[in-house]
């Protein structure tokens, strides 16, 4: 179970919040088009969903190496170097999101110690403000899962995996 959830759980999470959003402006756009009446709430559900859909979706690309990156020099290094190269750039990428995290998660307590609500569906603005904090966690799990990933193929001289490409 473990070993399915850690494969799918973003690919699920990302689908949930896409048929939210989907859905919820689909109805949003008849009610404004047939009924000249449109509601706050739907508009919010799009914008939250959004939000949760770009954190987990940053964690989803971190897993299998598809966030953007430049990297030409790949091609004209060694399997060791590159190993490295990943490596290293998963250390700073993991430092960039432990600080992120850090403050993300200062503004949900904020938000949570004043009992702000979001303005339509009334709801405590934590629920929303920690997709940040939820996203960069994510993140970090996935930056740990990969360097180590990445330094077994080091010591074992294995390629070091470099996720799918868009274009070749």
């Amino acid at each position: 179970m473990l070993y399915a959830l850690n494969r799918n759980a973003e690919r699920w999470a990302l689908l949930i919040f896409y048929v939210m959003l989907v859905l919820t402006m689909f109805i949003e756009v008849l009610r404004r088009e047939l009924l000249s009446y449109s509601s706050i709430w739907g508009e919010e559900i799009v914008r939250y969903s959004f939000i949760y859909l770009a954190w987990i979706g940053a964690a989803a690309a971190v897993r299998e190496r598809g966030h953007i990156r430049i990297d030409v020099i790949m091609a004209y290094v060694g399997r060791r170097a590159k190993a490295v190269l990943y490596i290293l750039g998963d250390l700073v990428m993991f430092v960039v999101a432990g600080i992120a995290f850090y403050w993300s998660l200062e503004t949900v307590l904020v938000s949570a110690k004043f009992g702000s609500v979001t303005h339509g569906l009334r709801i405590s603005q934590v629920w929303f403000l920690a997709a940040v904090p939820i996203g960069f966690g994510l993140v970090m799990l996935r930056l740990v899962q990969s360097l180590l990933r990445d330094l077994g193929d080091l010591r074992h001289g294995r390629p070091v995996y470099e996720g799918g490409k868009m274009f070749d």
